[in-house]
């Protein structure tokens, strides 16, 4: 098979048509040249590879595009890394919380610092974040650092930020020992209401769930959500109370107040990466602690 007919290929099945395809190729050449060269390679092969109107590839199509792809997906990006452009672009997974208030102002500096950078960000569940740096298709991984670290990947410590309940401002409440109450046969405490909670598979649930199961209390959610925003609506639509933990920098949700627990470890918040960080990977890194720094002294 010739590589340039199967390239053509590519580009007609990505893009769902001849017209499209020669619109949208990185070099230029005239619709009448690709139908003709494409009608060569049905020929070699004797299948026919696509139906043009409407277009959808057929299973022989469909199984040719299957064995192309890989390559000739990755020929920009290997391209863009060669000639070097690639040092210019990070690629971060963290949290959407993260994404939203810290990632922002620090991307900024970056930017500021490599008038040329390109970012990729990617919202993704803590549970996925090693995979995605073992697999190489981020750069660093903003999160919570409570797991066990996969050999080759290594973590800096960014924050450390305390644990807390949010209840609404209306209820009568002073600190912990208000929102619990004590089963007299066992002598462990539950929660006085309901309380809207993290699943215990999330890393900081399960660090919620383990920090009161140390201090004899049953913690169980009577709602489970998947993000501490969500957390927050819901204790705001009066669902109970809810985890939560002390940002620097953000105030609780509007309506709501932070019981702080008194004793309990913080979470530690860092940055993950494999070694050998490009230089703007680097960079980031050093403005993230930078800031940590600033966020961390007293007000």
């Amino acid at each position: 098979m010739n590589i340039h007919h199967l390239e053509l290929f590519y580009f007609v099945a990505k893009y769902e048509g001849i017209t499209a395809a020669v619109r949208r190729m990185p070099y230029g050449i005239q619709q009448p040249a690709v139908s003709g060269q494409i009608l060569q390679l049905e020929k070699e092969l004797g299948v026919k590879l696509f139906n043009r109107r409407p277009f959808a590839l057929t299973p022989a199509g469909d199984e040719l595009y299957d064995f192309v792809y890989p390559f000739f997906s990755q020929v920009g990006e290997v391209e863009a890394r060669l000639k070097g452009e690639e040092g210019s672009h990070l690629r971060i997974a963290a949290s959407g919380s993260a994404l939203r208030i810290h990632l922002p102002d620090l991307l900024a500096e970056v930017r500021t610092k490599r008038p040329s950078a390109r970012f990729s960000l990617r919202e993704v569940e803590p549970g996925e974040l090693q995979g995605l740096l073992k697999s190489q298709q981020v750069d660093l991984a903003i999160s919570i650092i409570g797991e066990r670290i996969t050999e080759g990947l290594q973590t800096v410590e960014l924050l450390k930020i305390p644990l807390v309940l949010l209840v609404p401002e209306k209820w009568k409440v002073r600190g912990l020992s208000d929102l619990l109450v004590k089963n007299e046969d066992t002598g462990r405490k539950a929660p006085r209401y309901p309380l809207v909670g993290l699943p215990a598979g999330n890393v900081l649930g399960r660090i919620f769930l383990d920090s009161f199961e140390e201090r004899g209390v049953d913690l169980v959610p009577n709602m489970e959500v998947d993000s501490l925003d969500l957390v927050g609506d819901y204790v705001s639509w009066g669902f109970g109370m809810g985890m939560g933990v002390e940002i620097p920098g953000k105030e609780p949700p509007g309506g709501l107040r932070a019981i702080h627990l008194r004793g309990f470890s913080p979470v530690v918040v860092g940055a993950i990466h494999q070694e050998n960080l490009k230089p703007i990977a680097r960079d980031f890194l050093e403005l993230a602690r930078e800031r940590a720094k600033n966020l961390a002294k007293p007000s």
